[in-house]
């Protein structure tokens, strides 16, 4: 079907208004949502009244300009009735007196009322469509010169151009939404780019996966073995194994089976391994892919885990920190310092202090209770003691910078690290400036001034994030690297931290002691116990720390709701709270539980309490809110925790939208209703969104039908969430299984063969790209599925 031809078409059975463009109420120039109000001139509605409100997504409308609006109306609790218009098309003029009244009209400069009547006469009624179709053909129109015919057509462009593609697109089966994303992508070339290839959308627009887009190319003809098609399943299983799964990588074999089987799923049709694999060569001749041997990549993981092991080397290449002092008076200041922190460090202790002051890189690594926290703050004192440097930030020029650098990849965490050494900590994304807009691959380097950096939780980090930190400190900073590698891996692929401390690259030190448990935290017992795959005796022992209230999964919520009243009862805020669970639905999922929580901790028993309701959730002031992705810009993260200091309704404000203010530490950031879905309650939260935090109650239910998530190190990371209380609740034999299974899904990094190789650096290396041999040879029967033992008989 032609372009035109979709746009002409017309369903009868639409309700719609038609109308004159009165006033624009409010207008979103970031998604194009608008409130307008205009005067009817028809409808096949029963609808009386001379004016009507129109919302929908469009972009700023002209006024005095006629359009039709598809859609029904609805009442809106606060504004009554209004239009919710799903798409929407220009009134264009249809007899050709009405074209020459409307291209002479004010719109279109340097056309007067005879230019109009050639261009008519030339080109008849239908002369607008056809000169958006091909410009050209204003050629054909006599005394029209070559300036006026191009801005006829630029005009036309801009008052048609986005409602010709909205509509397109709608004929496509898009909405409104993602159709205003599409065309802020594209803009007037929206159509022609997605006839020639639909699969364009996953990479450039986000909220289009490969099943809409392959939804699509069908619509066009684009099917089976198209090489558009197979580069675009390509591309998508390999994304979206490295996001969900935490891969650096996929083996070649393991990409084809996956493409196949997505390729052929989706249109039922034989997708040939031969196919796929010329896909494959064609995406890394493009740039889009990268291989290596027999592994494929995203360039940008490829690189930055180049740029983690090009960053270590350039950084251990330091050798003047280790006889910068002498050893008596490296003695001499310890034992000051510990007089002056009523502390004795144990020998493992003072052994990673003074590797911290005399290496330019070490990993400080240990479990909960361990004295991790005590040993930066040794650090942090006797480095700037034995340089002569002041801890007081104060004590430093504008222009000067602080020279020691504390940072962890959650504010939560920045926090704690600030706490316990007294020195300003900042989360990596704001220590680096990052805005959340920057190219994962991008060369550019923004150098950060300091002389020791320590980043703790760095089990947290990601392959990107690692590389982006690493490349921006200066050759002649010490680095110190702290966490926990039995805690979960990063949210984001890789395992940096595990392939940093089994490559034996950096000095490592790991706390084994455990001081906790001398003050009788049977927490930290339990934590360590968990960590080397075994589960106490006591477990259902109560303790003065931890309980165990046996249950099954109906009764998770009444038992976890119990202990938070008890809590509260006792003067527990519900910050001081954090019920953790793995899995968000069910009866003992997080939405349910947080349901239950939100109406012990924040009720509103009256209905007079301000909320707010997005979806089936209902944020009121004082809710406990949670970040789901990182804004940067707004200097809030994802895990970040805060709470709603206030709702304004949209008859409130000078925006006319509906907003929840959230508080962040003292840090306010304002959603509108459109960005409500960055943020969710957190009376209950998942084991992943918890870690960098501790909390002085953690209330962690383990049931069976928790068990696909059940895994020794995310047990592990719940339980050392805890600062002083900790309730389980479920069924010890769950709890068992789950210490007793280790993570089975392998991450699949080159890092650590990148760090320990004894070859040539790695970027004067000549890697090997994909060859139809590395990829189709893999296995010996790609290609044979079909064959049977006869076949090879005489």
């Amino acid at each position: 079907m032609e372009v035109q031809d979709s746009l002409d078409l017309f369903q009868e059975n639409e309700t719609y208004i038609k109308g004159r463009h009165l006033v624009t109420i409010f207008h979103n120039e970031q998604n194009f949502y608008s409130v307008i109000r205009i005067r009817i001139d028809g409808t096949n509605l029963e609808y009386k009244d001379k004016e009507a409100v129109v919302t929908g997504f469009f972009p700023k409308l002209h006024e005095q300009e006629t359009y039709i609006f598809y859609g029904q109306f609805k009442e809106h609790p606060k504004f009554g009735l209004q239009f919710n218009a799903d798409h929407f098309k220009k009134d264009m003029p249809k007899t050709k007196q009405g074209v020459v009244t409307y291209l002479s009209s004010d719109l279109f400069k340097g056309i007067g009322k005879k230019t109009a009547e050639r261009i008519v006469e030339s080109l008849g009624e239908n002369a607008i469509s056809r000169i958006l179709e091909q410009p050209s053909i204003l050629d054909e129109v006599p005394k029209l010169g070559p300036e006026t015919a191009k801005q006829l057509y630029d005009t036309l462009l801009e008052h048609q151009g986005l409602e010709q593609v909205m509509i397109g697109l709608n004929q496509y089966g898009f909405g409104p939404q993602i159709s205003m994303k599409i065309y802020q992508v594209y803009k007037d070339e929206t159509l022609n780019i997605l006839q020639q290839n639909p699969y364009r959308l996953i990479e450039d627009v986000e909220g289009v996966g490969f099943i809409r887009a392959d939804e699509l190319g069908s619509q066009l003809g684009i099917t089976g073995i198209h090489p558009d098609r197979i580069k675009a399943g390509c591309l998508y299983v390999l994304e979206q194994e490295c996001l969900k799964n935490g891969h650096v990588y996929l083996d070649s074999a393991e990409i084809l089976e996956k493409v196949k089987t997505l390729l052929e799923e989706s249109q039922s049709i034989e997708i040939p391994f031969q196919e796929i694999a010329t896909g494959l060569i064609k995406l890394e001749e493009e740039g889009k892919i990268i291989g290596e041997e027999k592994r494929v990549y995203m360039p940008s993981l490829y690189f930055s885990e180049k740029g983690i092991v090009t960053n270590i080397e350039r950084i251990m290449e330091q050798k003047e920190y280790a006889e910068q002092f002498p050893e008596s008076e490296f003695l001499l200041a310890l034992g000051s310092l510990e007089e002056r922190l009523h502390v004795e460090y144990a020998p493992s202790q003072r052994e990673a202090i003074k590797t911290a002051l005399t290496s330019p890189m070490m990993i400080l690594t240990g479990g909960p209770g361990t004295g991790k926290t005590t040993v930066i703050k040794g650090i942090v004192e006797l480095y700037a003691e034995l340089h002569g440097l002041s801890l007081d930030p104060h004590a430093y020029k504008k222009e000067e910078p602080f020279p020691i650098l504390l940072t962890a990849p959650t504010g939560r965490a920045a926090k704690r690290m600030s706490e316990s050494t007294g020195v300003p900590a900042m989360t990596i994304h704001r220590l680096l400036g990052m805005t959340g807009q920057e190219q994962l691959d991008s060369d550019e380097v923004r150098e950060i001034d300091g002389r020791l950096v320590i980043v703790d939780e760095m089990s947290m980090v990601d392959t990107w994030l690692a590389h982006q930190l690493l490349k921006a400190l200066p050759k002649s900073i010490q680095v110190i690297v702290v966490g926990d590698e039995d805690q979960l891996p990063s949210v984001g692929p890789g395992q940096v931290l595990k392939d940093l401390i089994d490559s034996k690259v950096i000095p490592t030190v790991q706390l084994t002691d455990i001081y906790r448990q001398e003050e009788g935290s049977s927490i930290i017992n339990l934590a360590h116990e968990i960590k080397n795959g075994r589960t106490p005796l006591d477990l259902v022992k109560q303790q003065k720390d931890r309980s165990f209230f046996q249950c099954q999964t109906g009764q998770i919520s009444e038992v976890i709701k119990k202990v938070v009243l008890n809590a509260k009862q006792k003067g527990y805020p519900a910050k001081d709270v954090q019920v953790l669970a793995p899995m968000y639905r069910g009866p003992a999922g997080i939405d349910n539980l947080n349901k239950i929580l939100q109406e012990i901790f924040n009720p509103n028993l009256d209905g007079k309490r301000k909320e707010l309701s997005f979806g089936d959730v209902k944020y009121r002031i004082g809710d406990k809110v949670l970040q789901l992705v990182n804004q940067p810009e707004q200097h809030v993260f994802n895990g970040d925790m805060g709470e709603v200091i206030s709702i304004l309704y949209a008859k409130e404000n000078t925006e006319n939208q509906d907003m929840v203010v959230v508080s962040f530490e003292g840090t306010e950031v304002t959603y509108t209703r459109g960005d409500l879905n960055q943020i969710t309650h957190a009376y209950c939260c998942s084991i992943h969104k918890s870690q960098g935090s501790e909390f002085p109650i953690v209330i962690l239910p383990v049931v069976r039908s928790y068990y696909r998530m059940l895994r020794r190190n995310l047990l592990y990371t719940a339980i050392t969430r805890s600062k002083q209380f900790l309730i389980l609740c479920g069924e010890e034999s769950a709890f068992r299984t789950g210490v007793e299974r280790k993570d089975d899904l392998v991450r699949k990094t080159s890092l650590y063969e990148k760090l320990v190789s004894d070859s040539k650096p790695i970027q004067n290396q000549q890697e090997e790209g994909l060859t139809e041999e590395n990829i189709l040879l893999i296995d010996p029967m790609i290609g044979m599925e079909n064959l049977t033992p006869y076949d090879f008989l005489d």
